[in-house]
């Protein structure tokens, strides 16, 4: 498996830097000899360089200079680029027919080019993307901008490509230069998965939803009052009794660690990192529930299916409790290859402040000395928080003193505001599903924001990305994790990697969605605010 971000405590994800190109990636294509391809028709539903979401930085169109995707074509992709090679193919071949071979090298013209530039910088997630009639080539740094291409790539062609069964019709991609990179390196998605929980499937298909626009974190709430969703060694009640349970009194449900390294891997094959959440420590009643000795008093508190927080919390004074962080930490950590570890230290009401500093005291040292950079919902920027460590910041007001303090500090800051990037907000007042208490939040509100000017303190050098929450306390099936992401997702991926946006501009591409949609069976929410067609 081709690790797609670098490792370690230190190092942001990549963030924007200038494309450079080298020789080897715009080189000529080599041809068939003697043969001079034709020029090739676009289909009349072929989308233009221009209707991609989110939108490039720059583009060039070439009228006269079409690609053919045929029954001949082959895709090239030596060395690390092959991971991102196969998920082309596997997105082409189903609708297309063709059998899109992944090979080390082909002389053929009409061949698809995975190119990893020479300069290699890790942090570096731009992408150059050519188009002609005599082949495509797709160039970067590293696997990461491979697959920022790629998922531009699939956007280029005709919504039918992703009917996941054969549709006999021609298949093109329209001729110019993409030039591309992103905004900020860190543009990710959260899935509650305790409140409700989801099952492997579903996690994987929601990935798929997400990789294509560029979300590349996805972020998995795995522990809540509600439920515990993750096998810990040693710890067995966690998932024989805390994970029997979710919001209403469902049956709940858990990953094994084999389910759950099967998502990271899956993850990292569409070009998505994982980070897991163990919410400490308030949000705890169902590992309290599970360990009588988790808890001051030693009695274990009945499960919990109801919404309210803030009641929960882990005994700060016993021994026991730092053990149970420590191998959980070190146990989630050792499945998860990505950088960020989620130590979640919201609405511990019931924690005293002092208390609270204590654990995180002692806790933050263990995923450091796990390997990770602990991620923490904006209430622990009171806390000692560590110079790798990163502030997600998820209130409506501002200002926020703590979370200024963090940033001037060092820290970076993931925004995610309530009123900006929540999924499981209302999208309209009328709508008869969703949470409201802060605000509805409808497409053009999730996309007229800027993260660098949303708190006041936290500027463009301490923004590490964005991130929207799905919380699952009135979700609980699959068509409502689309409904309430889509198309609100698409709009906070642009403003995650765009650096200039036009809600204009916008809602018309967004428009042209629609049909993307359907034949992947999405069921989205049709905002009265796009000209749907």
């Amino acid at each position: 498996m081709v690790s797609l971000v670098a490792n370690g405590c230190t190092d942001d994800p990549p963030t924007q830097s200038t494309p450079t190109v080298s020789a080897q990636a715009t080189s000529p294509r080599p041809t068939t000899p003697s043969t001079t391809p034709k020029p090739v028709r676009l289909p009349d539903d072929a989308p233009s360089l221009s209707d991609v979401i989110p939108a490039p930085a720059t583009t060039r169109a070439a009228d006269d200079d079409n690609f053919a995707l045929t029954n001949q074509t082959a895709i090239s992709a030596p060395g690390d680029a092959e991971a991102a090679g196969e998920y082309l193919a596997d997105v082409l071949r189903p609708a297309t027919g063709f059998p899109l071979p992944v090979v080390s090298e082909s002389d053929r013209a009409d061949t698809i080019r995975l190119v990893l530039r020479d300069d290699g910088d890790p942090q570096d997630e731009s992408y150059r993307l050519e188009v002609a009639r005599d082949g495509v080539t797709l160039s970067a740094a590293n696997p990461s901008g491979l697959f920022n291409g790629v998922h531009t790539l699939r956007q280029l062609l005709p919504a039918d490509i992703e009917r996941g069964k054969t549709v006999d019709r021609e298949w093109a991609l329209a001729g110019g230069v993409i030039e591309d990179e992103p905004r900020f390196g860190y543009r990710g998605a959260m899935l509650d998965v305790a409140r409700h929980f989801f099952g492997v499937d579903v996690v994987k298909r929601y990935i798929d939803r997400l990789a294509q626009y560029k979300i590349n974190y996805l972020h998995l709430h795995l522990a809540d009052d509600q439920g515990w969703r993750v096998e810990i060694d040693g710890w067995p009640r966690l998932t024989e009794v805390g994970a029997r349970n979710e919001v209403g009194g469902g049956k709940g449900g858990f990953y094994t660690k084999q389910q759950y390294r099967e998502i990271v891997a899956y993850a990292q094959s569409r070009g998505v990192t994982i980070v897991p959440e163990i919410d400490m420590p308030g949000h705890t009643n169902a590992a309290l529930t599970s360990y009588a000795k988790l808890n001051c008093d030693g009695t274990a508190p009945p499960p919990y299916t109801d919404t309210k927080v803030g009641f929960s919390s882990l005994c700060i004074d016993k021994k026991v409790t730092y053990d149970f962080a420590r191998d959980v930490i070190t146990q989630v950590a050792e499945m998860t290859p990505g950088p960020y570890l989620h130590i979640g230290g919201d609405e511990a009401n019931s924690t005293k402040e002092a208390d609270y500093r204590t654990f995180f005291d002692k806790v933050l040292p263990m995923v450091v000395d796990a390997g990770k950079r602990p991620i923490g919902w904006h209430e622990f920027a009171k806390a000692n928080v560590p110079r790798s460590g990163v502030v997600q910041y998820w209130r409506i007001e501002a200002k926020d003193g703590p979370t200024q303090r963090a940033a001037d500090g060092g820290r970076r800051v993931l925004m995610s505001p309530a009123n900006k990037t929540y999924l499981d907000m209302k999208y309209e007042e009328s709508n008869p599903w969703g949470n409201s208490w802060a605000g509805a939040v409808d497409v053009r509100t999730a996309y007229e924001w800027d993260p660098t000017q949303a708190l006041a303190g936290v500027g463009d050098g301490e923004v590490l990305g964005v991130e929207a929450p799905l919380w699952t306390e009135l979700v609980t099936k699959e068509d409502e994790i689309e409904r309430m992401t889509f198309p609100r997702m698409q709009a906070i991926a642009e403003v995650g990697w765009s650096n200039s946006t036009e809600w204009a501009d916008f809602r018309t591409r967004l428009s042209g969605q629609a049909e993307r949609m359907t034949a992947q069976d999405i069921a989205f929410h049709r905002s009265p605010d796009v000209p749907w067609p």
